[in-house]
């Protein structure tokens, strides 16, 4: 009883579009930020390194380097205040978690790039028609 109506009241806070980003993925979030009564889009960039929950408390970890220090910032996937998340650069990796580029200075923290897929698209490469 209790599980049908959480999920019913979740179900209805679950954003429409879904984001299409994976786990190693370069990819720029699109804040809006209120500052006095204007709004404005500010954008975070950096490497997807962690995502976790599920419904409307799935979250998403992005790290990135600022003056030489890791800045690590958690969203809320369904938030109102993410204007879309955009996909830069896919990366291939083989953990769910990449809590081990907190330790890499440099160089070292970049990931290989995943082949086969077009940056910025969700899915594998659209088939090619054959006449």
């Amino acid at each position: 009883m209790i599980n049908t109506l959480m999920k019913h009241v979740e179900d209805t806070a679950l954003r429409k579009e879904r984001f299409k980003f994976e786990i190693g993925d370069q990819v720029d979030v699109h804040l809006k930020i209120m500052e006095g009564g204007k709004e404005r889009i500010q954008i975070y960039s950096g490497t997807v390194v962690a995502r976790r929950g599920g419904g409307t408390r799935e979250m998403f970890t992005v790290r990135r380097i600022v003056q030489g220090e890791g800045v690590e910032r958690i969203f809320p996937l369904n938030s109102p205040r993410i204007a879309t998340i955009e996909v830069k650069r896919s990366g291939k990796v083989r953990r769910a978690k990449l809590y081990y580029l907190r330790k890499r200075v440099g160089k070292s923290t970049k990931l290989r790039e995943r082949r086969g897929r077009a940056a910025g698209s969700g899915e594998g490469a659209a088939p090619t028609a054959t006449t």
